[in-house]
């Protein structure tokens, strides 16, 4: 039996080894010929110190100018003295160049695509290897035909061998130009990642998820990946589109909803005219209790102004949140 163990790299790239339960997580980056920071392997120098960000473990001895009890209930590990008893997330203080590694490259097939909405395509990818990433990471998918790549997060669950996505149908993009007319079942794509630092981190308070255009599709892998890993904190997702013919996955939605008692979801339109329940910007529906006094996590995804006017709301209610995290994109 082993744990995985994810490391997340100061440039974004993200790598996941195996540790098995007796073996040093130091060690088993080693194997993998990935070279975390590391110099006594003794627990003395605190060369090896990370935080490790989720996930359950033990250490070792070690003395206290590597680690202090401070930094230790913060949780920071010394990876030559941590074996993991559960999955985990590590976050190491240099880049990936700097420790022999980088990002993995993938071959895929396409195997289904969705054109049922004017302004989004949704397609699915199956790969040979189950894949490991966090929930809310994106790749980097090469356009068939060109050397150019675009930036997708998966809307799928992680440890999978299908992996799907959203996109935006932008005119006369080069990706939505291949996939709403030239696309076929079977069709080779490559892809490199995962990237991000936009993942959903441990569940222990309650969780405000707000979508705007494609950006749901993040929230889609999160939510997928706790329908099995099951949380007993209130999650609320909004998902803001700009017409009626941008709103996808609503029946993914429902059907998540039907099986995660704690999670709850609403859609919002901005065109006055759609007639939808809702008319405006996300923020325009949200009150301040959902902020539960500050004691929640905020993930926002979306285009720039989105993000700044959930900043500007979180500012005018008064009330600084646990965490926010977010992810612009154009």
């Amino acid at each position: 039996m082993s744990f995985h163990i994810a490391l997340q790299f100061e440039d974004g790239v993200s790598r996941t080894i195996a540790c098995k339960p007796s073996e040093l997580v130091s060690d088993a980056a080693y194997k993998a010929k990935i070279n975390i920071p590391l110099d006594c392997r003794d627990g003395a120098c605190g060369t090896c110190k990370c935080h490790c960000e989720s996930g359950t473990y033990t250490l070792g001895d070690y003395i206290e100018d590597a680690l202090s009890q401070e930094e230790a209930d913060q949780g920071y590990v010394l990876t030559c003295k941590m074996r993991p008893t559960s999955d985990c997330v590590l976050e190491i203080p240099a880049t990936s160049h700097a420790c022999k590694t980088k990002v993995e490259s993938f071959h895929a097939r396409l195997t289904s695509i969705s054109r049922d909405s004017s302004t989004t395509v949704g397609f699915t990818l199956v790969t040979q290897e189950r894949l490991k990433y966090l929930p809310g990471q994106y790749v980097n998918l090469k356009v068939p035909g060109t050397e150019q790549t675009r930036s997708y997060s998966f809307s799928s669950a992680p440890g999978g061998t299908e992996q799907s996505f959203l996109i935006r149908d932008v005119p006369n993009g080069l990706m939505s130009d291949y996939m709403r007319n030239r696309a076929g079942d079977g069709d080779e794509i490559e892809f490199t990642g995962p990237y991000g630092t936009f993942y959903l981190r441990p569940t222990i308070r309650p969780i405000l998820m707000l979508a705007g255009g494609t950006g749901l599709a993040p929230f889609l892998a999160m939510l997928r990946w706790l329908r099995e890993n099951r949380t007993d904190q209130p999650i609320l997702l909004g998902y803001g589109v700009n017409t009626p013919a941008d709103l996808v996955e609503l029946e993914a939605l429902a059907e998540l909803k039907a099986v995660i008692s704690e999670f709850d979801y609403f859609t919002v339109v901005v065109d006055p005219a759609s007639g939808h329940d809702r008319i405006g910007y996300v923020t325009n529906h949200l009150k301040p209790e959902q902020l539960h006094g500050g004691d929640c996590d905020i993930y926002v995804c979306g285009p720039p102004p989105m993000v700044d006017g959930v900043r500007k709301w979180i500012a005018e209610a008064g009330v600084t949140p646990k965490n926010f995290f977010f992810e612009k994109f154009a």
